[in-house]
């Protein structure tokens, strides 16, 4: 397959100590050295791949030097698109590395798409759609065990299980075929009947396993929406700041002072919150305030955690339990903040307001019972199996839907062995089941969906 060269800037935008210009085709060597002067006279192209050179760029038309720079020559195959992929290291200020981009644009490059060389790596084989996925994954993962996630996903372990079930169905498929086509034995039917069965519920079990682990790796994806959530003026915004660790909110003694949702994301024990501190809810007769509170119970509904604050020096109030009331049958945290204080709070009416829920005490004045909260939080989503780096994790909300459609056809072909339908109606299940997994790897999906996924990918991936 042969592609056009493409260029774009690598690395983030604004002054740094270097930036990077990426060319990837059959012609990103011969451009570069039209620009590329280097010590002696040596061509890049005569240059052993994967090697760094010192130099200056050269704008063409004026033979003046435009910047001083390192180039990287990596020679196809062995590269990230497994076309020829020069790197140009310039200084890392806006106009430096705009000036050398454009240089490159005037010698016949085209700039890249939001993606392109990732998608030109899936493209020309060098990793599957999953693994093209997971870079942006890794590009993306807030914390240590989200990036170790994507890690593993990026070195293709999700997609070697996936092939060797598709392998199994495979295998199984032509099995059944040579069956149907040579039925000279009386028992070929039950035979047939007892390997679909065995391979069908080997596969489904599989998928099973796969699917256990995606709430933990969609949480370690996307993170877990978490609303701080209570009446005014019990700690929600200094528990922002604690959990946070630096002063986002402002914290007054004013009942009311947060008008708006203030979102930030935070690592809690390697599980990433997006952590939304609300207007506090009561009613009030304040325009703007009441705003505030309209959008604290939008946001509620929307959440995955809920952590509920209430004032240990403070009576339960009509407010509180109507928290409580807006909160049920959602995953909560009921925080008693304030324990610095003398006791107001009736503690048996807030065990039995909590029920299922995890009470934690804190008195964040003092910096006290955070601990505690960050192990409730860790542990009631992920009570430790997280730390089992052998697992292949599931977090990619398109991998997850295919792989409930694979385990929901597979469950078809199961249920028509047992009900006795005949085979070729069960290899309709079978086959589907096949498709399906394939659509995971990107063996089997539209050029569109291709086209929308990379879409997602910053300008120089």
């Amino acid at each position: 397959m042969e592609f056009d060269t493409i260029t774009a800037i690598s690395t983030p935008m604004g002054e740094g100590a270097i930036a990077i210009v990426r060319l990837s085709g059959d012609d990103a060597i011969k451009i570069a050295d039209k620009l590329f002067t280097g010590v002696g006279s040596k061509k890049l192209s005569d240059m052993g791949s994967h090697t760094i050179h010192y130099g200056h760029i050269v704008d063409p038309k004026t033979g003046q030097t435009a910047e001083e720079v390192m180039v990287s020559v990596m020679k196809g195959p062995k590269t990230f698109t497994k076309e020829d992929v020069v790197e140009i290291n310039c200084h890392g200020g806006l106009v430096s590395v705009n000036r050398v981009l454009q240089l490159v644009l005037n010698q016949g490059a085209r700039l890249a798409e939001p993606g392109e060389f990732t998608k030109r790596a899936f493209l020309n084989g060098r990793i599957d759609l999953s693994q093209a996925e997971a870079v942006i994954d890794l590009i993306r993962a807030k914390t240590d065990r989200a990036m170790n996630v994507a890690l593993g996903q990026m070195e293709g372990r999700l997609s070697r299980l996936i092939r060797r079930l598709r392998q199994e169905i495979l295998e199984t498929l032509a099995h059944v075929e040579v069956n149907i086509d040579y039925p000279e034995y009386d028992d070929v039917e039950e035979m047939t009947h007892k390997m679909l069965l065995e391979k069908a519920k080997f596969v489904r079990d599989e998928l099973q396993k796969l699917l256990q682990t995606s709430q933990q790796g969609k949480i370690l994806r996307e993170g877990l929406s978490t609303v701080i959530v209570g009446r005014p003026n019990v700690g929600k915004s200094s528990l922002l700041n604690s959990l946070v660790q630096e002063n986002k909110a402002i914290v007054t003694d004013i009942p009311g002072t947060t008008r708006d949702v203030i979102e930030e994301y935070v690592n809690i024990r390697g599980v990433p919150l997006r952590l939304l501190d609300t207007a506090g809810i009561r009613e009030t007769e304040d325009i703007v305030e009441r705003i505030g509170v309209e959008r604290s119970r939008q946001v509620l509904k929307e959440a995955d955690l809920i952590l509920l604050v209430l004032n240990y020096s403070d009576g339960l109030t009509y407010e509180d339990e109507n928290i409580f009331k807006a909160v049920e049958g959602m995953d909560v945290i009921v925080i008693v903040n304030k324990t610095d204080l003398p006791q107001k709070i009736d503690m048996d009416r807030v065990k039995e307001l909590s029920e299922q829920h995890k009470i934690v005490t804190t008195s964040l004045l003092e910096d006290l019972g955070i601990d505690e909260l960050e192990e409730a939080i860790s542990s009631l989503f992920f009570s430790g199996s997280i730390e089992a780096g052998d697992m292949t994790y599931v977090s990619n909300s398109r991998h997850i839907a295919l792989l409930n459609h694979a385990f929901n056809a597979v469950e078809e072909a199961i249920n028509g062995v047992e009900m006795g339908t005949p085979i070729d109606i069960v290899q309709i299940d079978l086959t589907r089941t096949w498709e399906l997994l394939g659509e995971v790897i990107g063996e089997s999906v539209h050029e569109s969906l291709i086209d929308q996924l990379f879409s997602q990918f910053c300008l120089g991936k």
